[in-house]
């Protein structure tokens, strides 16, 4: 499957065939400015709370192009700083989506690497239980399950099922192109008369 074409659109538009238990909650957003949008698979994880090991594990079994995806179960220790990040960008990952906290943004900012997550914090977490990764989560408020299509930017970030990915790009297509097709006073038109249906 050809993952960088889900950046073809934003969270937005993947709001039409999808539902808001596909969209992680609004606490979950870029870290730093500006960040280009990312696609990709995710690789999950879920962390002891006030641990770090199973993400610092995640990133030398994830396969290249993927999204780490991480519940940390905690915002009083950040899970992920500057050179830990960049050892997963020399090793393919794409990004990462962190309900949790991360420290050193500055140096992930200078590295360009797209991270979402609730926050920054300096103190880092410990490690001590080697916990399976890249199973079933609850990220962002929502399920997420490891090869789910993860789609990240400005907007938001919304993870698309697998099983249901190709389908939902095609339809998340024809809308975009639809909507393109129709200039701005037409659908400020049909806007008026849609909202004018419901007063009359």
């Amino acid at each position: 499957m050809d993952y960088k074409k889900f950046a073809d659109f934003s969270p937005c538009d993947y709001a039409g065939p999808l539902k808001r238990e596909s969209f992680m909650d609004a606490g979950m957003k870029e870290l730093w400015p500006e960040i280009p949008r990312v696609s990709g698979p995710a690789f999950t994880v879920e962390m002891v709370a006030g641990e770090n090991l199973a993400l610092h594990r995640a990133i030398y079994e994830a396969p290249v192009g993927s999204i780490i995806v991480a519940q940390s179960n905690t915002i009083d220790y950040s899970v992920i700083g500057g050179n830990v990040t960049e050892i997963a960008q020399k090793r393919g990952i794409a990004g990462f989506v962190i309900d949790g906290t991360v420290r050193d943004i500055g140096e992930i900012k200078e590295l360009k690497m797209p991270m979402f997550g609730r926050g920054v914090l300096p103190m880092p977490g410990g490690k001590k239980n080697a916990v399976p990764v890249n199973v079933p989560i609850t990220a962002g408020g929502i399920a997420v399950n490891p090869g789910d299509i993860i789609v990240a930017d400005e907007e938001g970030i919304a993870v698309i099922p697998k099983d249901k990915a190709e389908e939902i790009y095609t339809q998340t297509k024809a809308n975009v192109e639809k909507d393109k097709a129709m200039s701005f006073e037409q659908w400020a038109a049909n806007h008026k008369e849609k909202i004018d249906s419901f007063y009359n």
